[in-house]
C-alpha cells in the first residue's frame, strides 16, 4: 500500500491512540535516551512526517510494514529532500519503531531493514594554526568584553568543545590547577578534558574583569557571562556572531563557525601525532566512526602535499 492509495484517513479513536503513542515516545527520548532538546525536537518532527504519510495511506504505525516505510523514504528523495536530511529522518523513524518494539507496542520492527542514503564524506572547514592565532588576535581587548571573547576562542580551540558545552560551562567544573575541565556533553555524559596553559591564562585574565561584574545569583556559576542588556550566561547565537565578526576583522574568508574551532582542534591533534582514540575521548564522541572524519581530512592534506612536493608528481621538463 502506498500513500496514494484511495483509502480513508484515521478515525478519531486511531488519532487519539497515535497521539498517546507519540507522547510516550517523547517521554522515552527525554527520560531514557536523555537526548538534548534540539535532538528530541528533530526526532519528533521527523516522526510527524512519517505519521502524516501513514495517515494518508490509511495505515496506523502498528500496521505499517517495511515496504510502506521504504515508500515513505523514497518519497523524501522524490520531493528533493537532501541525502543528509533523508538520513536523519530515517534515523528518527528507526528510533520510533525501536521504541515501539522495546515497549511492547509491536512484536516486529518494520524499520529495521530501512536503508539510509549513502552520504559522501563531508570534510568540515578547518583553520590553520596561523588562522586561529589571527582570529584570536582580532579580539579588541579595549572593550569591556574583550578578555571574555579571547577566553571563549581559546577554550573552544584548546579544548575542542561544542558551543553548547562552552555556553553551559560552570565555574564549579573548572579544575585549572589540575589542568582539566569537567564537561557535560551529549546524552548527559561527563568527560574530563585537558585545558592548555594558554587557555588557563586567558581565563584568568577574563576572571579579573568578571569579578567586577554584578552577576545575578542564578548565573554566578556560569563561566561565560553577557555584559550587555540583561546579564546572564552567554548563548550559542552570540558566540556564532562573535566568530563571524572576528573572521572579517582577521581577513579569514572561510565559512567558519564555533564548530570550526572544534574541527581545527581535532585535526591539529591528529596532524601532531595524537592517537585517534585519545581524540575520540576528548571530543566526547560515542563512536570512533565519528572521529574518523579527521583521518579523511589528514589524508586529503597528505595528498595535496604529495602532489605539490613529490618529484614524481611533476612532469620532467623536455
Amino acid at each position: 500500500m502506498t500513500a496514494e492509495s484511495p483509502t480513508s484517513a484515521w478515525t478519531d479513536v486511531q488519532r487519539e491512540e497515535v497521539a498517546s503513542l507519540v507522547k510516550q515516545f517523547r517521554s522515552y527520548l527525554l527520560l531514557e535516551r536523555s537526548l538534548s532538546r534540539n535532538t528530541l525536537d528533530a526526532y519528533l518532527r521527523d516522526v510527524e512526517k512519517l505519521l502524516h504519510y501513514l495517515e494518508g495511506a490509511g495505515v496506523t504505525p502498528w500496521q505499517a510494514d517495511t515496504e510502506l516505510l521504504r515508500g515513505f523514504a523514497a518519497g523524501l528523495h522524490d520531493i528533493g529532500v537532501e541525502a543528509r536530511s533523508q538520513a536523519r529522518i530515517v534515523s528518527g523513524v528507526r528510533a520510533f519503531y525501536h521504541f515501539m518494539l522495546m515497549h511492547g507496542q509491536t512484536d516486529h520492527d518494520p524499520a529495521k531493514l530501512l536503508e539510509t542514503p549513502k552520504l559522501g564524506v563531508h570534510l568540515p572547514e578547518v583553520l590553520t594554526v596561523a588562522e586561529v592565532d589571527r582570529l584570536i588576535g582580532a579580539v579588541d581587548l579595549s572593550k569591556r568584553e574583550g578578555h571574555r571573547n579571547r577566553a571563549i576562542l581559546e577554550v573552544l580551540y584548546s579544548c575542542g568543545l561544542r558551543v553548547s558545552e562552552l555556553c553551559d560551562l560552570k565555574m564549579s567544573n573548572l579544575y585549572l590547577d589540575e589542568g582539566f575541565l569537567r564537561i557535560l556533553g551529549k546524552g548527559s555524559k561527563e568527560r574530563l578534558v585537558p585545558i592548555s596553559a594558554r587557555a588557563v591564562h586567558e581565563l584568568k585574565n577574563y576572571f579579573l574583569d568578571r569579578n567586577q561584574w554584578d552577576i545575578p545569583g542564578a548565573y554566578e556559576d556560569y563561566v561565560f557571562i553577557t555584559v550587555k542588556r540583561r546579564v546572564k550566561n552567554i548563548g550559542r547565537i552570540m558566540v556564532f556572531r562573535l566568530i563571524k565578526d572576528l573572521a572579517v576583522v582577521a581577513d579569514i574568508h572561510k565559512n567558519i563557525s564555533p564548530h570550526t574551532l572544534r574541527h581545527s582542534f581535532a585535526t591539529h591533534l591528529l596532524e601532531g601525532g595524537a592517537d585517534l582514540r585519545a581524540i575520540q575521548a576528548m571530543l566526547g564522541h560515542e563512536s570512533i566512526a565519528t572521529t574518523e572524519i579527521y583521518t579523511h581530512i589528514d589524508r586529503s592534506r597528505l595528498r595535496e602535499e604529495i602532489l605539490e612536493h613529490h618529484p614524481r608528481s611533476h612532469s620532467r621538463e623536455a
